[in-house]
């Protein structure tokens, strides 16, 4: 057999009252040193190793010398062959942390990387006889799950550098986390378990390039600030030159015109606040 099978067994409160009666019935008639009550208590004792209780949400898988014999899913009190071997298997939902994994991304860059699992059990005889521990099996696949998943993304964009991706590690949590549960599902489905959650629950740069990579993402803001400040500027520029110009307030040449634009623009893109110098005379002084 390669799949579960769901059993039910006999009543167990309905066992528990022809056990107890076999037991200490067995007993009381001893007295008068009958044989065959000597042997109903025996019977008794031996049947109170048949009973099986099964918890809401865990399930009992069954064997018989080595022989699967079945799965109980259903809660409750149950009796069955004193000989039957119970292995408990819960269908509860996990939830699993990795650790912190230090794993290079698609640029080769070190990150350090975890992830959270959220997990169940679904088919009991694919966890119990096809995977040596399910548990460990789950904790091992993960981590190669993710690292593999992080050797598939960069950590961020560099577009400055000709590396310019649509999905990256740190901006696009939705994608990551779909491909990060098929890729877990593909792996757990050998020990019968369903993935219900999987993200990224830690992300960051390894501690050696750490302080570099924080260098590199000041100096990108400042790029893209300036280049943002510098564009207003000139547009403030133009406009000024134009309504100069429109209601005719000044006459100015090409040279003065210059000036005075990169007057602006110093004043425009400066990180201090400029001195006005007054200028008292003419244009011409």
């Amino acid at each position: 057999m390669k799949a579960e099978k769901i059993i039910k067994l006999a009543n167990g409160y309905l066992m528990l009252f022809i056990v107890l009666s076999l037991f200490f019935g067995g007993i009381a008639m001893s007295i008068f040193k009958t044989p065959i009550f000597i042997l109903a208590s025996i019977v008794g004792f031996i049947g109170f190793f048949g009973f099986i209780l099964v918890n809401p949400n865990t399930s009992k898988v069954i064997l018989l010398f080595g022989k699967y014999v079945g799965t109980i899913k259903e809660n409750g009190l149950y009796w069955a062959n004193p000989l039957f071997r119970k292995k408990t298997i819960s269908l509860r939902a996990s939830n699993f942390d990795s650790e912190r994994l230090k794993v290079n991304d698609k640029l080769g860059n070190p990150v350090m990387i975890s992830t959270i699992l959220v997990w169940r059990v679904t088919d009991t005889y694919k966890a119990a006889f096809d995977v040596d521990n399910y548990e460990n099996f789950v904790r091992v696949q993960t981590d190669a799950a993710v690292r593999k998943l992080a050797s598939m993304y960069p950590y961020d964009n560099f577009a400055d550098e000709g590396h310019d991706e649509d999905i990256t590690l740190r901006s696009s949590v939705n994608e990551v986390s779909e491909a990060l549960e098929k890729e877990l599902e593909e792996r757990l489905s050998i020990a019968g378990i369903e993935v219900l959650e999987a993200r990224i629950g830690y992300l960051a740069y390894a501690q050696e390039i750490a302080s570099a990579m924080l260098k590199r993402q000041q100096a990108t803001a400042i790029v893209a600030a300036r280049h943002k400040i510098v564009q207003g500027a000139v547009e403030m520029v133009e406009m000024a030159l134009e309504e100069l110009n429109k209601k005719e307030i000044v006459e100015l040449d090409e040279e003065r015109k210059a000036a005075m634009v990169s007057n602006l623009l110093v004043i425009l893109c400066g990180d201090k606040e400029a001195s006005p110098v007054v200028n008292a005379g003419t244009l011409s002084h």
